[in-house]
Formats: structure tokens, sequence, C-alpha cells
């Protein structure tokens, strides 16, 4: 069986990440709206995990407005959980912005969704504020976490 690895997305990798996205959120993407930041949004960088057979296990996407890479989208396919793919998907994502000299990354999480938090405290990010009813579909709320990029001062220098 084969490795899975990070690479960026295809557009045939659309229709799978569709299924995806419906399987894994109340208020899934379309089709289109996938396809169109693949093919025309030119601040779009999506990854994906490969199977190494051409699956697609997870994939994230963000958005680079001036210095800031806004994540967009995170999931993993819901047989593939607890296996790790998350945090790979995500590092590889945090890689990705800061290769591309973003200072920050900021994202929205649903307040109930305690696991994608966690991860996201894990990987360093901060709670900064709130989104209030942000979601459509049961007007919850938006936890809006952070995480800035800096160069760590060598011992000994002044800050």
């Amino acid at each position: 069986m084969a490795e899975p690895f990070i690479r960026k997305i295809r557009e045939e990798d659309v229709p799978q990440i569709h299924e995806i996205e419906k399987r894994c959120f109340a208020m899934p993407w379309s089709e289109e709206s996938i396809l169109h930041d693949v093919k025309e949004n030119v601040v779009a960088r999506w990854l994906v995990l490969d199977n190494g057979e051409g699956r697609v296990l997870a994939y994230a996407g963000m958005w680079f407005v001036l210095d800031e890479a806004h994540v967009c989208n995170v999931a993993v396919h819901p047989e593939c959980r607890r296996m790790g793919y998350g945090r790979m998907i995500f590092e590889a994502l945090e890689k990705l912005a800061q290769e591309n000299s973003m200072s920050m990354m900021t994202l929205e999480v649903r307040r109930s969704n305690i696991a994608a938090q966690n991860l996201y405290h894990a990987c360093g990010f901060l709670d900064v504020g709130y989104r209030k009813r942000y979601y459509e579909d049961n007007k919850e709320d938006a936890l809006i976490m952070y995480k800035e990029f800096g160069y760590e001062q060598n011992e000994g220098e002044d800050a």
C-alpha cells in the first residue's frame, strides 16, 4: 500500500473534496465554489493529503490577503479521522503560509468544535474573539483564532 503524502490540489480532486465537504459540514461549499478557488482565485492555496493512489483523505485551503493567511477550510474524510491526518494537512498549510512570507494565520471555528480547537491550540493558535451568529445553519458563534509567525530571538538578545 502506498504512503499518504501532501500535494497541491488538482482540478480533478474537486469532486472528492466536495463529497468530503458534504459529509463534514452542515453548510458545505458547492463544487462550483471549490472549483472557482482552484482555477480562478489568485489568492487561494489548497493542499490535499493523497493516500498515494489518488484518493483524497484530507484537504485544507487558505487565502493570502496582504501578509495574512486566512484559513477557509480544513477537513478530514470521516472514515480517516483520529489518524493524525488533520494535524498533517494543517501543519503543511502553516508551512506553505510561512514559505510565502505570510506574517500570520487566522481562522474561524465553531464554538462547539472542540476537536478542531484542540488541534489549532496544539499548533500554537490563540483565541482572539468571536463572531456572533456566524454560522447560518444554526446561528452558532465562531471562535476567531490567530497565530503570528515571528522569528525567535537568540538567547541574550534584547526584546
